[in-house]
């Protein structure tokens, strides 16, 4: 009878890994077709994108470079305020016993002050070299 119970039980738990593995396979297969023609579009929006900056900078290039920096602008806020979340953590609460663990927090919060700012600052700087400064 344990026998039988057992082959039961076998049998189920591979119907079971079957079934999973044959609705993994179909959904992959959705998803791929989703992700093809969800990436088509990500790319010619890119691609807008980029000839607008083209357009508007005057050179491949520059349009480039002023693309990735909005990017980078718009990408630091939240990673920055993470970065200073982590180092106030550090500072205040786990610095009340430890010394060494305040100093690393007020470090933490000071780089990534300084990363957020220069990540404000430098697109600027870009634009007013590149479309004042140029011509």
């Amino acid at each position: 009878m344990k026998k039988v119970i057992l082959v039961a039980m076998l049998l189920a738990i591979m119907l079971l890994a079957l079934g999973t593995t044959i609705l993994a396979v179909e959904q992959k297969n959705i998803m791929e077709t989703n992700t093809a023609s969800e990436l088509i579009t990500m790319k010619e929006e890119v691609k807008t994108e980029k000839d607008e900056y083209t357009r508007k900078y005057g050179s491949e290039g520059f349009g480039t470079t002023a693309m990735i920096l909005n990017k980078i602008r718009i990408y630091s806020i939240p990673l920055c305020f993470i970065g200073i979340a982590v180092g106030a953590l550090y500072q205040y609460v786990l610095g009340t016993r430890r010394l060494d663990m305040k100093q690393k927090g007020f470090a933490l919060i000071i780089a990534f002050i300084t990363i957020l700012v220069i990540c404000q600052v430098l697109p600027l700087i870009f634009a007013i070299v590149v479309r004042g400064w140029r011509g």
